[in-house]
This record gives structure tokens, sequence and C-alpha cells, in this order.
């Protein structure tokens, strides 16, 4: 048989005050002022549906070591729209828990805070310790597919003495910055974002702009290291115009490359894998983009004469600049052809008797040089003009030099070739550069040089494709 203890009130000995009031469903505890203390290794249960009611002027204090649960887990008592800031500085990547506000020191080197799971009304704050955001950036990473600002991306933190405090609302917005000491916080996706050109992607991941006449390369969003923030680029100037009359070919614009370390694609034999115009970073801004046109050709006019034709005009982007093709000197017998003239890619000599020397190619010089020098005169041949990776009559008497191919446009294509000499016209090199004796200008848009003419023709126009990785 079970024993029972039935009363409705407790009161002291001392002086009959009360200790335990049963009234209806409610049972009070002391009255104002009055401590009730729990020893240690009691536990006491509220059932489902029972309520623990603090009047006003009341307290419950946790001491150390205590917990409160709820079916066996640690449960909080609910946030006052606030953080218990923890004190020790934080110096490398951690999980962060709700509620709490830290001290993060990024002078030894930049690092992440992974934010807890999205539950609405959990909060976290983050102070710049060390004033040092701006060189070492502190990097926000939300859980999982959880949203920062709406976008399930990380924020970068890069203002230096910035503190900010950030609220889970819903999964529609995910963790919204409430309270922030300089500036608005938001989700920022890591890649470069940019517009100008016709942009394309390949290889899955890349974007590509082609500009095939002048422009402007608008970064819309810098990226991050751990994403992208460097391009790709291919900056191909205008070729040489054709000498006339025994005339010599035109050299291809200069040709320059170099390929991301984040990029896949495979780069021509004069990327650029070191120095200053590897590996360039990009900033929010907007990048003018000039295109070169092709070189004059010397007018076929009546009579004969040295003239030379028309150098092309540089190509740049990026302060990345490509000198124009050298143009292509004209013949001249008796008395001989001109020299012809350096640039990108030298043009070839003029023919006649004596012969002519050839203009030289990567000129002004850079590194890995932008072309190849053209080939001097053979009696009344007109010299070829210089390519990309070869110089004129490489691969056989006025034979153009071949162009340079990369892939940094999807697919394997071949730029600035040199145009072949005349008398009798020859090929012109792989890339653009046109057949010498035929009046066709050089092909658009590949730099490439003008084959020696009569009548002559204009060299190809350059171009400029700047690529990177955006997802």
């Amino acid at each position: 048989m079970t024993s029972k203890i039935k009363v409705d009130n407790i009161n002291k000995v001392s002086d009959d005050s009360n200790i335990i009031n049963k009234c209806g469903t409610n049972i009070t505890m002391g009255v104002n002022g009055d401590t009730v203390i729990i020893p240690n290794g009691v536990t006491e249960q509220v059932q489902s549906g029972g309520v623990i009611q603090v009047q006003s002027g009341g307290s419950i204090t946790i001491a150390s070591g205590a917990t409160i649960t709820n079916n066996g887990t640690a449960v909080g008592l609910g946030r006052t729209g606030t953080v218990d800031w923890a004190t020790t500085p934080v110096t490398a990547t951690f999980t962060a828990s709700n509620g709490v506000g830290y001290f993060c020191n990024t002078s030894g080197g930049a690092f992440t805070v992974n934010l807890p799971a999205g539950s609405a009304g959990n909060i976290v704050s983050l102070a710049d310790y060390a004033a040092t955001w701006q060189t070492n950036n502190l990097t926000v990473a939300p859980n999982g597919t959880d949203k920062i600002g709406s976008t399930n991306a990380s924020a970068v933190l890069s203002t230096q003495g910035q503190s900010v405090t950030f609220v889970f609302v819903d999964a529609t917005q995910g963790w919204i910055n409430t309270m922030d000491s300089t500036s608005n916080v938001r989700g920022v996706p890591p890649f470069i974002a940019a517009t100008g050109g016709t942009i394309t992607t390949v290889d899955t991941n890349f974007k590509v702009h082609t500009f095939t006449g002048p422009g402007t390369f608008t970064v819309t969003n810098a990226g991050e290291p751990g994403g992208s923030n460097t391009v790709s680029y291919m900056v191909v100037a205008g070729g040489g115009g054709a000498g006339y009359y025994y005339g010599a070919a035109g050299g291809a614009g200069g040709f320059r490359e170099s390929k991301a370390a984040t990029d896949t694609y495979t780069a021509s034999p004069l990327n650029a894998t070191s120095g200053p115009t590897y590996n360039l970073p990009v900033s929010v801004q907007g990048y003018p983009v000039v295109i070169g046109g092709g070189g004059a050709a010397r007018g076929s006019g009546s009579g004969s004469g040295p003239a030379t034709a028309g150098s092309g005009t540089a190509s740049s982007a990026l302060a990345i600049t490509s000198a124009g093709g050298g143009g292509g000197s004209g013949g001249n017998s008796p008395g001989g052809g001109t020299s012809g003239i350096s640039g990108g890619s030298g043009g070839g000599g003029g023919g006649g008797s004596p012969g002519s020397d050839a203009g030289s190619g990567n000129t002004p010089p850079v590194s890995p040089p932008q072309g190849n020098s053209g080939e001097p005169s053979s009696g009344n041949r007109g010299g070829s003009g210089g390519g990309a990776i070869e110089a004129g009559g490489t691969d056989g008497t006025n034979l153009g030099g071949d162009g340079a191919t990369t892939s940094i446009n999807g697919t394997p294509t071949a730029f600035a070739g040199g145009g072949g000499g005349s008398n009798p016209g020859q090929a012109g090199g792989d890339g653009g550069g046109s057949t010498g004796g035929s009046a066709q200008s050089g092909a658009a848009n590949t730099g490439g040089g003008q084959g020696g003419c009569s009548p002559a023709g204009a060299g190809g126009s350059g171009i400029v494709i700047i690529r990177y990785k955006f997802q």
C-alpha cells in the first residue's frame, strides 16, 4: 500500500511564513526575495505541459557545471538579442556556436569562421581583434545549404576594425547582418564576374570574353583566391601590310598570352608562366580594351618603287600591350628594295637586286617574346613576314612564319602568322598569314601579316581574349 501525505501549505516553524503554497493548479515556492536551492545530485523534472514561472524580481541562477536539459539534450534559457563574448581571441579556422561573440585575430594569417547550422533566432557576433581584416581577411562560411543574405556562399570581411552580428532569420534569407560597425555584409560568390565583349562558356567552369573591336572588360566581382581572382589572357595586335612590286610580306601582330594558375586549357609555347604578366589579379573596375588594325598596303599605282607598307597597330588590355606587325618592304629592280619594318613580328625585305633586309621581331622586347623577324629578300623574291613562333622563311624560302596555337577560346586555334613572300606568291604562316601574290587582305581578328602582293593588301586586325574561372 502506497503512503500519502496530503497538505495544501507548508510553513516554517520559526515564524509561520509560507514555504510552499498550493493554489488551484499553481504551486508557489517561497515568497519574493527567497532563493530556491536544488542540491547537487537532485534532479527537478517538469513534465510535458508543465511550466516554471519566475515572478517579477525573482531569478533562476544556474551554477557552474549545472545544466538544463530537454529529453537529455542541453538547452539554454533563450537569448536576449545579444551574445556572450568569448574574450580569448581566436587565431585559426573554427566553428562558431549560437549565442557567442568572437574576437578574431588575423594578424598571423587569414582564416575562416564556419557558422553553426541555422535555426531561427540563432545569433553569432564577430569582431576584428587586431584591426587586420583589411590585410588578412576573415571568411564567414554558412553551414551546408544555409545562406548569408539570400546567397549560399561565404562572406569575406575585409574592413579594418569591423565588427558584425549575424542573426539566422529563415531559409530564404538565412543569416542576416543586423549590426555592423562600418558596412553592410552580404554573401558574395568567391569567383570573378565580369561583362564586356562576346561572352561564352567553355570547359564547363570558365567564361571567355572575346573582343574583336574596342570595348571595356568590366569586373563586377573580383572573387577571391579560394575561387578565382586572376585571369588568363591573349592579346594579339594587327598584322603588317604588304609591299608592292616584288613586295615583301607583312609581319604578324605581336602575340602575348598567359594562363592563370587556376586555369586548365592548353596554352601556346609563348605562355608567360612567371613575372609581372603572369596570374594577373583583377579588381572591381572597367579595363579598356584596344584592338589594333591591320597595316595598310603600299598602293599599287603606276610604275615601281621601294615604298614600304604600313605596320599594324597595337592591341592592349589589362595593362598588356602587343606591338603591331611590321610592314613589308616594297620591291625595286634595279636598285633593290628597302628593308622590312620591325614590330611584333618583322616584315620581309623587298625584292630586287641587290636584296634587302627584313624587319626584326619582338620590338619592343618583352618576355616571352611576342614575335619573330621577317625574311630578307632573295633576288626578286620579296621576303616573307615573321610569325609568333617562328621567323619568316623558317619552313622554306618565302614561306610565312607560323603563328601560335592556343585553346584559350575552348578550341585549338592559331593566331599571328606571317604573310607569304611574293614573286611567285608563297604560303603564309598558320594563324592568319595570307599567301603572297594575292590582293586579299589578311584574315580579320587573327593578327596575320599580309602576303607580298602586286597589287598589295592590308594586314589582318588584332583580337583580345580574356578568360577566368566562374564556378
